[in-house]
């Protein structure tokens, strides 16, 4: 068996796992066999890997530049229905799109906990708040606000990484909404990902690959599917011009071969 390392980076965030595969394997094209117990475990393994997906688009896409706003509708809008849902937020995004036809949306629905009213949540890049609040004609605007430069979880500042405010929206959808779980302009870029590459050390949860420059390790696990998973993030102490999101103007590598 040969080790290999694969990273991917999505904004702030630089993400490895180290995994281990057959000695006559491809390594770019080898993907492990899972095996699942029941089928509830496959659609949960499924929507993990729709989940990280999803975060790893707002990290790659979004910053402070980014505006994050929840849209409400008023006693004379009131939906009930997510179908209408839909038809208004196709509309809303007609919209924004015509103010700037390069902006980046993401808006998802869900229900308020005491109320149960429809409501949206937006990431959006390109239109400003006025812009926003101009075109939403079905009530109010709750909140518009950037998003933060400063993001603390567990006690530690991750800077740019928005995997809290990513998962926050990507648990919006429920059985009754159908249909996909969020809607989002399709000029979002994808994460950059490394081809997958052999290594010759030896690593472990206590012993991760060295962080690349300027990054941080926050944290380290072993997965139940055998692989070891760290992931770093830009040092919010670092000084530096401009942010994150869509930037590589620094190549940087998370291990040494």
């Amino acid at each position: 068996m040969r080790r290999v390392k694969k990273r991917m980076d999505s904004g702030c965030v630089c993400e490895q796992i180290v995994y281990t595969v057959p000695d006559n394997a491809d390594i770019k094209t080898y993907k492990k066999r899972l095996r699942f117990k029941t089928e509830a475990d496959r659609l949960a393994h499924k929507e993990r890997i729709s989940r990280a997906n999803f975060v790893r688009m707002v990290n790659e896409n979004h910053s402070p530049a980014s505006l994050y706003s929840t849209l409400t509708f008023d006693d004379e809008n009131e939906l009930y229905s997510f179908k209408d849902a839909r038809r208004i937020r196709a509309i809303y995004r007609r919209r924004l799109q015509r103010i700037n036809p390069s902006a980046k949306i993401i808006i998802v629905m869900g229900r308020g906990k005491s109320t149960s009213r429809i409501h949206f949540h937006m990431i959006s890049l390109g239109v400003t708040e006025e812009d926003i609040r101009k075109a939403w004609t079905w009530g109010s605007i709750v909140e518009s606000k950037h998003l933060r430069k400063h993001n603390r979880y567990n006690g530690v500042d991750h800077g740019q990484d928005y995997t809290g405010l990513a998962n926050y929206l990507f648990d919006h959808w429920t059985e009754e909404q159908g249909g996909h779980r969020y809607m989002a302009t399709r000029n979002h870029k994808k994460p950059e990902a490394e081809e997958p590459q052999e290594v010759k050390r030896e690593y472990t949860v206590d012993k991760p690959p060295r962080a690349p420059r300027g990054y941080k390790l926050v944290e380290a696990k072993a997965t139940s599917f055998g692989y070891l998973y760290y992931k770093y993030i830009k040092d919010p102490e670092q000084k530096e011009e401009g942010g994150c999101a869509g930037s590589r103007r620094n190549p940087r590598r998370c291990v040494k071969l």
